[in-house]
């Protein structure tokens, strides 16, 4: 029988762990087992390690017939985002950086959408159904939740090492010679890298990895990976903080003012307070966190489909809006819609 509530996350060694509920959450970083690791964008949650009843790991692409049907009715009336809206909050960023409040900020915006059926768990299993590079995630109590397949792994720790990446710089994949050489989208993709660089110099040996382009069907990225041998044990929960969010999806410089003036932008436009978000698990002490993007928040039959671009100084409206509907587009043919 499929519990009411479900939670599952891929993990970079080809393996997925699915948690079965009732969940209990507490503050406390478990220290044997397996619990997941789940907070809104602002990091508010108080409680944010949710220790499932039993759980399970199975190899990749197993994890699919463990939470339920996929679901077969994937009818969804889809209503285009107000691009006043956005343009407006563009308008303001631009302000913004010229101002020097901020060298680059990630706002969001949402698609909605309204099913002819109530999902149930079923978009899980249609999340943990990707290939790699991408990390499927998801969690549902039957009546809401959220399922998606990253691209992007905000951090993992085991034997001492920290693995992050830094992505940013998008384009179709017919245009991957063009990022190749896009003074833009190196600009944004080098203050994600550098930035994630300086905030991990003090706690261990960083390595930086050279920029490539990770492909993704329709879309590319340039993907730097960055390792650091820690000098001492770190938590979990300090780790998240330090890192997110990277200038991927939050504001450079990151202070408590532009996270607040991004968090105020990002309800504005109406963006759920999970998506960009770490969605994680601590596995046996070892821990692993995506950031919760490219994918799907519903209640009920509503659905929500967010998307973010980075803005700096270089920026053109036209073209974020584009890059926008690029993106959710993505989502919508990993769902099947």
């Amino acid at each position: 029988m499929i519990p009411e509530s479900l939670a599952f996350i891929d993990l970079p060694d080809g393996r997925t762990l699915v948690g079965y509920g009732p969940f209990r959450t507490t503050n406390v970083v478990p220290g044997t087992g397996a619990a997941f690791y789940r907070n809104d964008f602002g990091l508010s949650s108080t409680e944010p390690w949710w220790i499932p009843d039993r759980w399970e790991i199975v190899d990749r692409g197993e994890a699919g017939a463990l939470l339920g049907n996929p679901m077969t009715n994937l009818a969804c009336v889809w209503d285009a985002p107000d691009a006043s809206n956005f343009a407006a909050v563009f308008q303001e960023i631009s302000a913004a950086i010229r101002a020097g409040s901020f060298e680059k900020t990630v706002p969001v915006v949402v698609e909605r959408g309204r099913l002819e059926d109530a999902p149930g768990h079923g978009l899980l299993a249609i999340a943990a159904d990707c290939p790699e590079p991408l990390l499927g995630y998801g969690y549902s109590d039957g009546h809401s939740g959220f399922a998606g397949a990253s691209p992007e792994r905000l951090l993992s720790v085991s034997g001492g090492v920290l693995k992050t990446m830094a992505l940013a710089g998008t384009a179709r994949t017919e245009e991957r010679d063009v990022l190749a050489v896009d003074e833009k989208e190196i600009r944004e993709h080098e203050y994600v890298a550098q930035s994630l660089v300086s905030k991990l110099g003090d706690i261990g040996r960083v390595r930086r990895g050279p920029r490539v382009i990770m492909e993704l069907g329709s879309i590319v990225h340039f993907h730097t990976p960055i390792e650091v041998d820690l000098d001492h044990d770190e938590s979990p929960d300090s780790l998240v903080r330090r890192l997110h969010p990277t200038p991927a999806l939050g504001p450079l410089p990151r202070t408590r003012e532009t996270l607040a003036q991004l968090i105020a932008w990002r309800e504005r436009l109406g963006s759920p307070d999970g998506f960009g978000a770490p969605f994680g698990a601590i596995l046996d002490g070892e821990f692993h966190a995506i950031v919760a993007i490219r994918g799907l928040w519903w209640n009920g039959c509503d659905v929500l489909l967010p998307a973010g671009c980075g803005v700096i100084e270089a920026s053109r409206l036209v073209n974020e809006w584009r890059e926008l509907r690029l993106k959710r587009e993505a989502v919508k043919a990993r769902f099947g819609f």
